[in-house]
């Protein structure tokens, strides 16, 4: 199935076979509305992914097919980009990474540089089933944009880097989740797909070389190497299709 999907300003034609969306991403939303049937509130599914999966896309497809399915139930989708800092803390503020102190400006999109507090506080609320304000991120303003969204729906599916994440206060977010999924991709083809995300907002490619280079394969690698096995496993094979490693 081909299909366009406005992602964060930008226009983005997918493709998913009809293997992936019977095998997979039907199978997947069917077994969130089996969770939703059992427990009778809302169910909270959790998606982590690094940077370059395409997760976005990805999720706008799901929300797609569960809208567009008979038998399905419409799923809505929040992410973690409404809980970075805001640009003046980050200005500020520094990190120690390797022995040298980086200001939080230079690594924005590392774990530092998101109010896990504010985060935590918030996804205990969706997880409680609560009617709730959801922070989105401005793009152009560089910044969160405060209760921009209601989560009111049944089923609702929050992505991010890193929901699945080890490291301390992180490992908290799992545990208010009903399904945890994670996503992954070899690091050359994340590599790739990076730079060519960075030209395609605008910068050059030495630019965008660098960039990916210092920060996003840091997170990259992070989201990789640092974060817990998910409920569900998939994996993003070099000609864009999915498979599922283990048992859905």
């Amino acid at each position: 199935m081909n299909i366009t999907f406005d992602i964060n300003g930008i226009e983005v034609k997918a493709t998913y076979s009809e293997d992936n969306i019977d095998n997979i991403f039907i199978p997947l939303l069917e077994k969130m509305k089996d969770l939703y049937d059992q427990k009778e509130k809302r169910v909270l599914v959790m998606l982590a992914a690094p940077p370059g999966c395409g997760k976005s896309t990805l999720l706008s497809f799901l929300k797609y097919l569960s809208e567009n399915t008979d038998g399905l139930t419409p799923v809505t989708v929040i992410g973690m980009d409404g809980f970075h800092r805001y640009q003046d803390y980050l200005k500020t503020h520094s990190i120690i990474r390797d022995g040298h102190k980086i200001p939080m400006i230079d690594v924005k999109g590392a774990p530092e540089t998101f109010d896990l507090d504010k985060l935590l506080d918030k996804v205990k609320h969706v997880a409680d089933g609560d009617i709730c304000s959801w922070p989105d991120y401005n793009r152009m303003t560089h910044n969160p944009q405060e209760d921009a969204t209601i989560v009111d729906s049944n089923i609702v599916i929050l992505e991010g880097n890193y929901l699945l994440l080890k490291d301390e206060g992180w490992n908290r977010l799992k545990d208010y989740a009903d399904m945890t999924i994670s996503v992954t991709a070899d690091t050359d083809m994340l590599h790739a797909r990076l730079i060519d995300r960075k030209i395609m907002s605008g910068k050059g490619r030495s630019e965008a070389e660098h960039f990916v280079d210092y920060s996003d394969m840091y997170n990259v690698r992070t989201v990789l190497d640092r974060s817990s096995d998910a409920d569900v496993m998939l994996k993003v094979l070099e000609d864009g299709s999915y498979k599922c490693v283990g048992n859905l």
